[in-house]
């Protein structure tokens, strides 16, 4: 008589993972496998102390740099009226959010800071006609640029320089932490090798 079917059984619980496994006692940790728990630690701690300061630092250095830049663009440059010479592009969603942001590059006429009629290139709002009259910033040297940045605009900018600053400290840590994996996990295969090529002998049967 064939033998019954024995039920199905759920599956092997998975081992619970041992906290700070690496510091613990055991015959089977590795001199790497310490050295490794406090790398991680030391690294672990720098970064903690490391972002914060890399942040601070470049957020700082970042709004000092584009103040001291918006003010010396406001004391050689200056706002002026500028004639647009041709129309302008239409948005192909006139009165959309997107449209009211959009802003195409067109040839104006302005008067530079000698007096002199020149023409450039300002960026404006879609669909404005020829003739109309748009505002530019002119620099020291007669030419349309960009006006300074507001103070919202220089704490934005300065905001995205110190946040780029935390994530290259934050790469940078773990970079440096993946290389200093690695070469430990070959130093640990290195120990196996020599180990094993001493005790396969004794395992060995003899022929």
């Amino acid at each position: 008589m064939a033998s019954e079917i024995p039920p199905a059984q759920p599956p092997p619980e998975e081992p619970r993972r041992v906290l700070l496994w690496r510091w613990r006692r055991s015959p089977l940790r590795r001199s790497g496998d310490l050295v490794r728990a406090w790398l991680g630690l030391g690294l672990l701690l720098t970064l903690l102390g490391a972002v914060p300061t890399a942040v601070l630092l470049a957020g700082k250095a970042a709004h000092r740099h584009l103040h001291q830049t918006a003010e010396q663009a406001a004391l050689s440059g200056h706002h002026t009226d500028a004639v647009l010479l041709h129309d302008a592009l239409r948005h192909p969603e006139p009165g959309s959010a997107e449209a009211n942001a959009t802003r195409y590059p067109a040839k104006v006429r302005f008067m530079d800071p000698g007096g002199r009629t020149r023409t450039g290139e300002a960026h404006v709002e879609p669909g404005i006609s020829s003739g109309s009259t748009v505002r530019v910033w002119v620099d020291a040297h007669g030419e349309i640029t960009d006006p300074p940045l507001t103070g919202e605009q220089i704490r934005t900018h300065a905001l995205g320089w110190a946040t780029l600053a935390g994530m290259a400290v934050t790469l940078f840590g773990a970079l440096f932490y993946g290389v200093c994996r690695r070469r430990l996990e070959r130093r640990n295969l290195r120990a196996w090798d020599a180990e094993w090529a001493e005790t396969a002998p004794r395992w060995t049967a003899s022929t």
